[in-house]
């Protein structure tokens, strides 16, 4: 199994970043034996990454950061880097690499202080890997400040370091940064691609597998989630219910509350599974003995991560939200689709009945207004709107027509 096996549906992408990466090795290699470096390279020390959410531009920047760490022994017997089963790619895969560093967006956006130390590091050598490889997943995140460092960085890079970008489209990405690296597109993979993966590589029944593909439209992870937790699957099953409860007001703003608290509690499930670990294991590297006092000097560095850890609860519930969002876009597409009488493949066949009646129950320039509520919501959401107000705003809108 090498690194580009996760990468579905996306063998011209692999195809390039395989052969940077073969170009890659030998240059290091070159450089290590002092020999003459290649003439032409299809190596470079940016990139930037884009697709649709779910097309697995993360894992492909990740997969390529993998490959550039590669210490296969094959590799020198003509064998290609990214073998997936060597410590450089096993760790730059896990994100345990020392010299492969993760940059996320935590909150709203990726804030200059926390680019400060990562561009401090690109400009360091490796310290026992074969190139210093920064991957920030959430270039769109960047705000002004943060992402003039960035550019400072990239423009002029150490000669061993490697910038991967991803982010949802090119435009999203300043243009002095992306016109100083090279763009790789992924497309969204198709449903037979994903569930054919589910089968092979999560063990998933066949008709289970097509199931969730068709219902997420391509989208890997979230189709391996529905495939595998079945709280994800009551979720879902919650939200395409939602639009046939929108008969009256109270109705309505119930469904809105039912909808932010659920997103909460997604939220507060993942805050319990990682703050009090990241809690804990600062506390000792300050120095503190277990359940007592932090050293002196030290309440700021702690206030520090708790508002980090805010901002991913707040970060975390707007995204759980999205993706409640994204599943009714996709049920009033396929009324839609019902309405016109296309041959649109329904995404939400499980929901059969509630689509036949509300297609037979309204015409197609109302549920052309209700996927504009929903986008309206998104928007107000992305503007930071306090959630309840947004979604409540929505459903009114739905419930109108």
């Amino acid at each position: 199994m090498t690194v580009w096996d996760d990468l579905v549906g996306q063998e011209k992408v692999s195809a390039v970043l395989d052969a940077a990466a073969r170009d890659a090795d030998a240059l290091v290699t070159a450089v290590s034996a002092e020999q003459p470096l290649p003439e032409a390279s299809k190596m470079t020390h940016a990139w930037l990454f884009t697709g649709p959410p779910g097309a697995g531009r993360n894992q492909a920047a990740r997969a390529f950061a993998a490959a550039l760490q590669c210490v296969s022994p094959d590799r020198a017997l003509g064998g290609a880097p990214g073998c997936g089963f060597c410590d450089g790619c096993h760790t730059a895969l896990l994100g345990t690499h020392a010299d492969v560093t993760t940059v996320a967006a935590v909150g709203a956006e990726i804030l200059v202080k926390d680019m400060r130390d990562t561009v401090r590091k690109s400009f360091t050598a490796p310290a026992n890997g074969r190139w210093q490889i920064i991957l920030v997943e959430d270039a769109e995140r960047l705000n002004e400040k943060s992402a003039n460092a960035v550019l400072k960085a990239v423009e002029e890079p150490a000669p061993r370091t490697v910038w991967l970008l991803c982010a949802p489209s090119i435009e999203d990405v300043l243009p002095t940064i992306r016109s100083r690296c090279r763009h790789l597109n992924l497309r969204t993979p198709s449903v037979d691609a994903v569930a054919d993966m589910l089968v092979r590589r999560d063990g998933i029944e066949p008709e289970v597998a097509a199931s969730v593909a068709r219902a997420t439209q391509g989208h890997v992870d979230r189709a391996r989630r529905l495939a595998t937790d079945p709280a994800a699957r009551e979720r879902r099953a919650a939200v395409l219910r939602l639009p046939l409860r929108l008969d009256e007001v109270g109705a309505c703003l119930k469904a809105a509350q039912e909808l932010v608290d659920a997103a909460a509690e997604d939220a507060k499930q993942l805050a319990e599974e990682m703050d009090g670990k990241e809690t804990e294991e600062l506390k000792a590297a300050l120095g503190a003995a277990q359940g007592g006092r932090l050293p002196r000097g030290t309440a700021g560095v702690m206030k520090d991560l708790e508002d980090m850890q805010k901002r991913r609860r707040t970060r975390t519930q707007r995204d759980s939200l999205d993706v409640a969002l994204g599943d009714l876009t996709a049920f009033y597409r396929d009324v839609l689709a019902l309405q016109l009488g296309t041959r649109v493949a329904i995404a939400n066949a499980d929901a059969g009945d509630a689509l036949e009646r509300l297609a037979n129950g309204s015409t197609p320039e109302s549920t052309l207004r209700r996927i504009e509520a929903i986008s309206a919501c998104r928007e107000a959401l992305d503007r930071n709107v306090a959630p309840l107000l947004a979604v409540e705003a929505m459903t009114m809108a739905l419930r109108a027509g």
